[in-house]
């Protein structure tokens, strides 16, 4: 049986990847899920975090989700939809700890609870870009 299914990773202003994977790691609300070829038909809701897949046995890619995001595992293909996936090596650590600064800051302030929300989503996706840069700086 074929180890490999189809992958395809749509962000919203580019195709991030499109190609075959052996096995694929997504962060979901209860911690990560984990695809495999010929996996039962699936749809899961992503959150942001980190995410990587295998091409081949060894060879590892990591991208980060900064945002919310769906999978869906259907046939032998893998569909992810996501508002922004980036490598870690694309992420300015500089910038993602100012807006994670500033995304504490604001909900120490204690404002409206969308202005709350929109700042708890912009410290999810700080720290997921940062969770992403550490990794990449671990696989150097």
């Amino acid at each position: 049986m074929d180890k490999n299914f189809e992958l395809e990773i749509l962000a919203s202003d580019h195709l991030f990847y499109r190609g075959k994977a052996v096995n694929l790691v997504i962060p979901v609300t209860d911690g990560y899920f984990g695809i495999r070829a010929h996996h039962d038909d699936i749809v899961l809701c992503m959150i942001p975090g980190t995410t990587h897949f295998d091409i081949e046995e060894g060879q590892e890619h990591i991208y980060v989700v900064t945002g919310r995001g769906i999978a869906m595992m259907r046939g032998n293909k893998a569909t992810i939809l996501v508002n922004f996936a980036e490598r870690p090596e694309d992420i300015d650590e500089k910038r993602a700890r100012i807006a994670m600064e500033q995304a504490k800051e604001e909900i120490r302030q204690k404002k409206s609870i969308e202005e709350y929300q929109q700042s708890q989503a912009a410290l999810a996706r700080a720290m997921a870009r940062l969770s992403g840069k550490h990794i990449q700086g671990r696989m150097d």
